[in-house]
């Protein structure tokens, strides 16, 4: 990637698209184990702020399982060379002790990226989707799907944020 094409990324590119999901959020976090019924629901609240000078975004995240607090951190990214989008997550609830890497095509609709996990038993690796849509300036909805070894897709996480007012 070339200081040329990062600058104009950053001025009317992806880079451009992901900045506006910088700020302070608030909302509900969801979790399914199982499809149509909800596990647990409770509010979430995150900071996205932009790092390296606007390279990547960092996720920071707090929520909670029943009386059990989570922490999480992504970084989130637009590899120009790839032309695809991409992820690293870590958290206190789901990922244990490894980080997910996550890549996808990148394109102007929404940051969609698959990345895996192993079953913790040495059986087949299962798919995990990392899809954020951003509907309008102040709504970022996080949905992560679960993917098992044959195929069936069900929706295992949902954050739907509202963008935080600062007050001046």
């Amino acid at each position: 990637m070339g200081r040329k094409e990062f600058e104009a990324s950053i001025a009317e590119g992806g880079h451009r698209r992901l900045a506006r999901m910088i700020g302070e959020w608030e909302g509900t976090f969801r979790l399914w184990f199982q499809p149509d019924h909800v596990a647990c629901e409770s509010p979430q609240r995150g900071t996205i702020r932009g790092i390296l000078d606007g390279r990547f975004l960092l996720h920071e995240y707090r929520s909670r399982f029943g009386d059990d607090p989570i922490e999480g951190v992504a970084i989130y990214g637009l590899h120009l060379d790839d032309n695809a989008f991409e992820s690293a997550w870590v958290e206190s609830f789901a990922t244990g002790t490894s980080i997910m890497f996550s890549a996808g095509p990148a394109s102007a609709d929404h940051f969609n990226v698959l990345g895996s996990y192993g079953d913790g038993q040495g059986g087949p690796r299962w798919d995990w989707r990392t899809e954020i849509e951003q509907p309008s300036d102040d709504e970022l909805i996080i949905t992560m799907t679960n993917i098992s070894p044959q195929g069936e897709a069900a929706k295992a996480v949902e954050v739907r944020y509202r963008r935080v007012a600062t007050g001046v």
